[in-house]
C-alpha cells in the first residue's frame, strides 16, 4: 500500500472511467445479444469493446489520464 497521498493511483482518471463504462456496455450488450442468438449484434458489439480502447487512449493523450494535465490528484 502506498502513502504517497500525490499519487491518484491505478484508474482514477476520467479516461480510465470512460474506458470501463463503455466496455462494461459492450460486454454486456455483447453476452446479451450471443444469448439471444444475434450474431451481428454480437460482432457490434466487439467494434464497440475496441472503440472503448481507443476512446481510452485518446482522452489519455488529451490529458485526461493519470497524471495529465486536465486533471488533478485527489486527496485519499
Amino acid at each position: 500500500m502506498s502513502n504517497d497521498i500525490g499519487d491518484p493511483g491505478h484508474g482514477h482518471s476520467p479516461a480510465a472511467w470512460t474506458t470501463v463504462v463503455i466496455a462494461l456496455v459492450a460486454i454486456s450488450f455483447g453476452t446479451l445479444f450471443f444469448f439471444l442468438e444475434m450474431p451481428l449484434l454480437v460482432w457490434l458489439s466487439v467494434v464497440l469493446l475496441v472503440i472503448a480502447g481507443i476512446v481510452g487512449l485518446v482522452m489519455t493523450k488529451a490529458g485526461y489520464g493519470v497524471g495529465g494535465s486536465k486533471t488533478t490528484a485527489k486527496q485519499h
